[in-house]
């Protein structure tokens, strides 16, 4: 693995031979450990979040975790090229260079990834093409979206790369030769076999060097875009997921690859249902009759409207479970539970009647129900 710097398996705490279903339960139970939502205000445990999120990014996709094995984290990286740089190190091996993390080098390199960028422009994109930046926003929805899954528009506004200038930031009526690689935008490496270029660090690939600001967008190679996308929000999420649009980002300049968009989710509160994880919990009131003889009754659920047993003698805060009935796994089939919490609820009315009725309901208890409080 190429990059030292990230260990998405240790992430996770895995190892490199994990299945994708081990994969999958280390990063719910890390993602359970460490959401925001559980640690509000601790920025390592956010922190943390964010780097067990990257990890089953890539790991949990079969393409991205082969190219993540391949090339570390450049491999997954938007726009790069695996055929150019497995071609690069075909030829790095015939020529018998020395591997860059044992002391070689090329040309004032000093990795892999420093001299591929280079060459072919930053990320693979080619002489004068640069990829653009990811761009993140945010949006929220109700619990109910994110248990059910929902199709929503977004209004975004976006760089995109100049269309006088096309990215270069510069008047092109101003611009001369670059008196270094000729106009071509690629310099001879030193030390290199014949043929083998690089872009020109002067030009940046262009072959051109302009004195003024292109006048349409001010020198910065990029104008505002307003555009409304329509974004798929998978069942399951929840606050901290986030969903990826691909080539919705920054636009690329010379023809270079559109950064990524990334929507991170934030749910708002329900009124009624309290999750934990991709279980729900629900208060439902129940009289006292109810409670004390047994019932059958109607309870509201995210699946519609489903009748409950009440068992006779049923205290307040007893829970009743509904298998299947709570969140849609993220990754992978199946659901959550939804729990029921029994409310008894006591009238209000002070009538004679109820003040009979108490009484009679009284006389019912063989033993106080405080005497057991003891400290």
């Amino acid at each position: 693995m190429k990059d030292k710097e990230k260990d998405l398996y240790a992430a996770l705490g895995v190892a490199r031979t994990a299945t994708t279903d081990e994969i999958k339960k280390a990063y719910r139970k890390l993602a359970r450990k460490y959401h925001p939502d559980v640690n509000p205000g601790n920025r390592d445990a956010e922190e943390r979040f964010k780097q067990i999120s990257e990890a089953n990014d890539v790991l949990s996709d079969p393409e991205k975790r082969k190219l993540y094995d391949e090339f570390g984290m450049t491999g997954v990286q938007a726009g790069f090229d695996p055929e150019r740089a497995r071609g690069f190190r075909e030829w790095q091996q015939t020529a018998g260079a020395r591997p860059f993390d044992e002391g070689g080098g090329f040309g004032g390199y000093t990795t892999f990834e420093d001299i591929f960028g280079d060459i072919f422009g930053g990320r693979g994109e080619g002489p004068g093409r640069e990829p653009g930046a990811d761009l993140e926003s945010e949006l929220e929805i109700s619990l109910m979206d994110a248990i059910r899954g929902i199709s929503t528009t977004v209004n975004l506004q976006r760089p995109e790369e100049c269309s006088v200038c096309h990215g270069s930031g510069a008047d092109t009526s101003s611009a001369t030769q670059c008196p270094d690689c000729k106009g071509s935008g690629r310099i001879r490496v030193a030390g290199g076999p014949v043929g083998f270029m690089r872009m020109c660090p002067r030009c940046g690939g262009r072959g051109q060097i302009n004195v003024r600001p292109c006048p349409a967008c001010g020198g910065s190679g990029h104008v505002m875009k307003s555009e409304r996308l329509t974004v798929k929000i998978p069942a399951g999420v929840e606050t901290g997921s986030r969903i990826r649009v691909a080539g919705k980002g920054v636009g690329g300049t010379g023809g270079g690859a559109s950064g990524d968009l990334y929507i991170r989710v934030r749910v708002r509160p329900h009124p009624l249902l309290e999750r934990k994880g991709d279980d729900l919990y629900m208060d439902v009131p129940i009289t006292v009759g109810e409670g004390a003889l047994g019932a059958s009754i109607t309870v509201p659920t995210p699946d519609g409207a489903v009748r409950v047993k009440v068992p006779a003698g049923s205290q307040s805060g007893r829970q009743l479970r509904l298998k299947g009935h709570g969140v849609p796994h993220l990754k992978g089939g199946g659901r959550g539970e939804l729990y029921l919490r029994l409310m008894v609820h006591v009238p209000d009315d002070h009538s004679e009647a109820i003040r009979t009725a108490a009484e009679t309901l009284e006389k019912g208890y063989r033993h106080h129900p405080r005497e057991s409080l003891k400290l």
